[in-house]
């Protein structure tokens, strides 16, 4: 299951880190029942050649990386869906679109590529930087960066540490831990991994990678450090070329809000149990979400106008809780007020569904204390258990519920 989010960290308690994340439905995704094989297999006509121009390449080669660029230029990731005619282009005003993958041009699977920022903001972005070295309205973007003061600090630095990252807008960096940020250095996808919490191994152009993308969206960030195979629930870095990355495929929670009952109730109990293990995990990681969108249109617009890069230069003050003022229930709260009622309201016999209004009622109320909120929220889970059916549509679980008295 993935939310999808965009996120930060602050300690909680001795030993946690709190990341904050923004999670919309539009990109929150889950283990859902077993589907037929895709039919983009060998035959997936070319429509795209993906160029420089598209990709960010000719305004910023030092953008988030190059490890997936040759993919793209081999046409081993392409879409033949875009073209409205055999000129057109596809449209730059998306945030994401919707691809193939294949390793041997016979096996493609789905993937997603995304856009950090729209396309509008990086233009805003891009006029703001040429502007500050006063420069005509295209400049060099990589040339510009490296002179700034914050670079400047970066290049001299061997490890990565929470004075270079104040004040950049990411919630991921609010207010974040040394050993966060030895991660990030250790899990850095577009660096070799050279087993080592220092940047030695980096070269200039590699440092200026990861501040550009730590700078305006560490997404692609936080895929790379808590990957799927280590149990996390994030889908998979597949990698990054200019200014797009791409990651594994997922479909939005927004197309199951008309699922039947037994699998709103699935999703719901996944949805629940993913948000404990984000609060309570082996490594001692703290995930919570900043906002919730259900529907995905507000968070797509949302700071259209924003200089994304005027934070990198000087730093500036992200509209966001203090690191200490953030509760356990706080996710649970967004989760119980904004996506559950989507999945549950109205699509069980009473009493079930008065139990369960009562008991997302007490979840989503911001009001009540944490272990109120906790114990409501557990409650919930007691409820959907047994409304869950267990067959083999749910490959993600089955057979394994079939010989679980627990299920």
């Amino acid at each position: 299951m993935e939310p999808q989010l965009g996120p930060e960290a602050a300690a909680l308690r001795p030993g946690w880190l709190a990341l904050l994340l923004w999670v919309s439905a539009l990109s929150c995704s889950f283990s859902l029942p077993a589907s037929s094989p895709s039919s983009l297999v060998s035959q997936v006509r070319t429509s795209y050649n993906f160029g420089r121009t598209f990709l960010g390449l000719d305004k910023c080669n030092a953008c988030i990386g190059t490890s997936i660029c040759k993919k793209f230029f081999k046409e081993e990731i392409r879409s033949d869906n875009w073209l409205v005619s055999h000129l057109g282009l596809p449209p730059d005003f998306l945030l994401s679109y919707p691809a193939n993958y294949s390793d041997d041009s016979k096996i493609w699977r789905p993937v997603e590529i995304f856009r950090l920022v729209s396309n509008y903001q990086n233009e805003i972005s891009d006029r703001r930087i040429c502007a500050s070295a006063s420069a005509p309205r295209t400049c060099s973007i990589e040339r510009v960066l490296r002179k700034t003061e914050r670079f400047q600090k970066w290049l001299q630095a061997k490890r990565l540490t929470p004075d270079l990252v104040q004040g950049l807008a990411s919630p991921l960096l609010r207010c974040p831990s040394q050993r966060l940020l030895d991660r990030v250095v250790r899990r850095y996808a577009e660096v070799a991994d050279a087993g080592s919490i220092f940047m030695d191994h980096f070269t200039d152009r590699d440092k200026l990678r990861l501040l550009y993308t730590l700078a305006v969206n560490s997404h692609p960030i936080l895929l790379q450090i808590f990957p799927g195979a280590e149990g996390w629930p994030l889908p998979q870095y597949l990698g990054s070329c200019g200014r797009f990355l791409v990651s594994t495929s997922t479909r939005p929670l927004q197309e199951f809000y008309g699922a039947p009952p037994d699998q709103a109730a699935d999703l719901a109990y996944q949805l629940l149990g993913v948000l404990e293990s984000l609060r309570s995990n082996d490594l001692n990681y703290f995930f919570y979400f900043t906002h919730i969108d259900a529907g995905g249109q507000e968070a797509t617009r949302a700071g259209e106008n924003k200089d994304i890069f005027s934070c990198l230069v000087s730093g500036c003050q992200a509209q966001l809780p203090s690191c200490d003022s953030v509760s356990e229930k706080q996710s649970l709260v967004l989760v119980c007020q904004k996506l559950l009622p989507r999945l549950l309201q109205g699509r069980f016999p009473s009493p079930v569904q008065d139990d369960i209004d009562s008991a997302l009622a007490q979840c989503g109320d911001s009001t009540r204390p944490d272990p109120e909120v906790l114990g409501a929220a557990s409650w919930l889970k007691d409820i959907l258990r047994p409304l869950r059916t267990c067959d083999s549509r749910f490959a993600y679980r089955y057979p394994d519920c079939k010989y679980n008295d627990k299920f």
